[in-house]
């Protein structure tokens, strides 16, 4: 049975968030029709892609002072689509997601570090499986009026979640990048 790993989709839940953010001193809700979060891997050194189809976003930013941005992305793990049935049927077993036990994955932007322009990271922590680790993600933001469209990827080991257990630990079949990516699009609350 081929399994993946579920580390690309809580990646892809942080640059939601962190794509979310810049705005004018305001909170910002994410357009889900607009925004996907995903993944990407490779198996038998055949490249894979996937979305997660359910998961929701809390931004807060604003461009003047970033760093006292937040934003939480949860990513309801068992969403994890590739196309690929047998793949899609495995993610949310206990040897890679857990979902059962470990339903969600957290990203938590804690702040927002500028690098010029529209260029920003996403500073914070990324948990899966009960796993909680500091990661930074780079997005560009871009800001036009009262809708942002932010953008940008994480390059993450899946087995650092633990994701992908017993003979799925050592990369044999199954990379251990993954890489998550973020498109979202916010429109400015009142």
């Amino acid at each position: 049975m081929i399994r993946l790993s579920p580390r690309p989709f809580l990646a892809a839940a942080l640059a939601v968030a962190t794509l979310a953010s810049p705005a004018m001193a305001a909170d910002w809700a994410v357009d889900p029709a607009k925004s996907t979060i995903g993944f990407a891997g490779s198996q038998s050194e055949t490249s894979f892609n996937g979305t997660f189809g359910a998961w929701t976003a809390e931004i807060s930013f604003d461009p003047a002072k970033p760093e006292a941005g937040h934003a939480v992305v949860t990513i309801d793990v068992s969403s994890a689509a590739t196309g690929d049935g047998q793949k899609d049927a495995a993610l949310p077993e206990s040897d890679w997601f857990d979902a059962a036990k470990f339903p969600k994955a957290v990203f938590e932007a804690k702040s927002f570090r500028p690098k010029g322009g529209d260029e920003y990271d996403a500073v914070g922590t990324l948990t899966i499986r009960d796993t909680t680790r500091d990661v930074v993600l780079p997005m560009k933001i871009d800001i036009n009026g009262d809708t942002a469209h932010a953008t940008g990827s994480l390059k993450l080991v899946r087995t650092d979640y633990g994701v992908g257990q017993g003979s799925w630990a050592n990369g044999t079949f199954v990379a251990l990048d993954v890489t998550v990516s973020v498109d979202v699009t916010a429109t400015r609350k009142n």
